[in-house]
């Protein structure tokens, strides 16, 4: 169709008609809470390059949980930042650890908050790899039965979800034989099935007290270069049974998200990281950009790439908005 026969004009002249064609929406229920759980009580360590975000201790947690659920926002995953750490992470697994109480918290105060947690151990270890190290080498199959460990835990706190980042091979196989082994099958794996080594992670780290004491995690998060291989990760979770599959980060990737929506037929998560989100939020505070409609254009996009459920700092402004 050419013009004048076709005026795609005709369509956007007011705002009526530009919702009555309105492709991608987002709506309050795509969106998924970060929260980092620390130690004690009345703590609420504001993380300086994530503006009104902070490590809560469990009393302040709850508070923020349950406003992000009376805005209608649906889920909250956990990260947890335990009071002391050591060469096998054993905090993450720990009957009385910092995720766990805060689950059994969380769900005795909101029991219809969806409440995931994110099973990984480098907030737990150390040396601040996400699994067992051997010298300078982090073991792939010494590390899974401490993921297994951490995840059965968690279910057993009563989580709704568990979501391991690790980026261990084999990982979410040994994850569901665990949690079915021990009666926990209904308990759903969403995993971070094509995470990658990426810059973009910076505030997190500092936030999650995360970064790796020696080398980085080449070795196991994926080359950015790569689109091929994250297919073939996100196919190999789905054969060991994950039920949701998640691209990590989001805005860099979004012909990822897109490929694999195209591949696999389980919902897709995108995970819209601190990176992107501290850009944003710094380039407003100087006047650069309009942060609110910045914000939404990123989540917009996330979602077009194809994106079902969107991980995201911005979740409570985003609520907010789209609730006004």
């Amino acid at each position: 169709m050419l013009f004048p026969d076709y005026r795609p004009r005709r369509m956007r002249q007011n705002a009526a008609f530009r919702r009555l064609i309105r492709e991608t929406t987002l709506g309050v229920d795509d969106l998924i809470l970060p929260l980092f759980a620390i130690g004690g009580k009345d703590v609420k360590n504001p993380i300086d390059a994530m503006p009104g975000h902070y490590q809560l201790s469990i009393d302040h947690l709850v508070k923020t949980a349950e406003q992000a659920f009376k805005l209608g926002i649906p889920a909250v995953i956990l990260f947890g930042i335990p009071d002391k750490k050591d060469a096998l992470g054993t905090q993450a697994y720990a009957k009385n650890g910092i995720v766990q109480r805060a689950v059994k918290e969380l769900k005795n105060k909101l029991p219809d908050l969806l409440v995931i947690t994110d099973v990984c151990l480098c907030e737990y270890t150390d040396h601040g790899h996400c699994g067992f190290v051997e010298g300078k080498t982090v073991d792939n199959d010494a590390s899974l039965d401490l993921i297994a460990k951490t995840a059965l835990s968690h279910a057993q706190a009563g989580a709704d979800m568990v979501a391991p980042s690790d980026m261990m091979d084999g990982r979410v196989a040994e994850i569901r034989g665990i949690l079915d082994g021990n009666d926990f099958s209904r308990v759903p794996i969403m995993s971070y099935a094509a995470k990658y080594c990426s810059a973009y992670y910076g505030p997190f780290r500092d936030a999650a007290q995360s970064a790796p004491q020696f080398g980085d995690r080449q070795t196991y998060q994926m080359d950015p270069a790569n689109a091929r291989e994250a297919i073939r990760e996100a196919a190999m979770d789905v054969e060991e049974g994950a039920d949701i599959i998640m691209v990590k980060p989001a805005l860099a990737y979004l012909d990822i998200i897109c490929r694999i929506r195209d591949e696999v037929d389980l919902p897709v998560a995108a995970y819209n990281v601190s990176g992107e989100f501290s850009m944003i939020k710094a380039a407003a505070k100087l006047g650069w950009i309009d942060g609110q409609k910045t914000m939404m254009e990123s989540l917009i996009a996330i979602k077009r790439a194809g994106a079902d459920m969107i991980l995201t700092y911005f979740a409570m402004e985003a609520a907010q908005l789209i609730n006004a």
